[in-house]
């Protein structure tokens, strides 16, 4: 017996509300802008500037002791990230400490360094100190200007790619969606200043990847009834479609939210920004395929002259018969 989340034959009408839909998105966007402007990103040392530290120890890392050490100095933003690496000996644990970049100067002092050293052989008095690097503010800037770089270039490659595979108005639709959850996310990370550093942007990455492949579902499957229906309004092409869908839209979803919450509650402090990040794309994702890219694509409308029998009049679709 095959599981379904949605009833096979379900007619939901998702656009009986389109305008109410695009415009909680809308005030969502505005919400998330103004959080943003107002009060920033809790930048992490990747943006922040800092230094980081590898330990060296023949005692197995535990994070929350090597937390607890470094606590009674107030440095700040500290992260503390166990390193494995099948060359390493059996009795040796690498450990990487990444410290902020203390306020008024580009790099720790090297007495604080010396503290934070002393700190930690508390934890393993024979501990090893192989490596200490710093991050300055000019190389924070510059990873911060690339990883926008980076997600535009993104979504400017998605957009060309469903330009051309389907229509522009296709194309608008997929790129504003992808948009509203890259502004939804930013902005949910500057609401609760969650720390903001490369991994989220490395998540926002996927999340634009997950978004656009529920959406080009979506859409194929608009496409193929823009075919088979051709006298149906596009309202009533588009609710086909997504019903059509919907059961694989939600199962893929519920069953990655399983494995990211499930990294959420037991993965620790390392990975809990990335994957908070991640179930909060797939939720906005998910959203967005469904009420935003379709709806835009609804407004925008699609071309449908099937009154010439030219075949190269109206759209693409217009000269193939059912």
């Amino acid at each position: 017996m095959r599981l379904r989340l949605v009833k096979q034959g379900t007619n939901v009408d998702f656009f009986a509300r389109a305008k109410l839909w695009l415009g909680i998105s809308l005030v969502m966007m505005v919400v998330a802008f103004g959080s943003f402007m107002l009060q920033g990103l809790n930048m992490g040392i990747d943006f922040q500037g800092g230094t980081s530290i590898r330990t060296d120890s023949t005692i197995p890392v535990d994070v929350g002791a090597y937390r607890e050490a470094l606590e009674p100095l107030a440095l700040g933003d500290i992260s503390i990230a166990s390193v494995e690496d099948p060359l390493f000996d059996e009795d040796q644990y690498v450990a990487q400490v990444r410290v902020q970049a203390q306020e008024g100067d580009e790099r720790i002092a090297s007495e604080t360094i010396e503290a934070i050293q002393d700190a930690l052989r508390t934890i393993d008095p024979n501990m090893t100190f192989p490596s200490v690097e710093s991050v300055g503010p000019k190389v924070s800037g510059e990873l911060i200007q690339s990883a926008a770089i980076a997600v535009a270039l993104a979504v400017l490659a998605i957009l060309a790619y469903i330009w051309l595979r389907f229509e522009w108005q296709f194309a608008v639709g997929a790129v504003l969606a992808l948009t509203h959850d890259v502004i939804l996310t930013i902005g949910i990370f500057s609401e609760f200043q969650i720390k903001f550093d490369l991994a989220i942007i490395a998540a926002l990455l996927t999340i634009v990847g997950y978004s656009i492949n529920d959406t080009v579902i979506v859409f194929d499957r608009v496409r193929e009834n823009l075919r088979k229906y051709k006298k149906k309004e596009l309202k009533d092409v588009l609710n086909i479609s997504i019903n059509e869908t919907l059961s694989r839209t939600l199962m893929t979803s519920v069953t990655t939210l399983l494995a990211l919450i499930a990294l959420f509650v037991l993965g620790g402090d390392v990975i809990r920004g990335f994957v908070f990040a991640m179930i909060w794309g797939v939720v906005i994702g998910t959203y967005s395929s469904i009420f935003v890219a379709s709806a835009i694509l609804l407004v925008l409308g699609v071309k449908r002259d099937w009154s010439k029998k030219d075949p190269a009049a109206g759209t693409r679709y217009g000269h193939i018969d059912t």
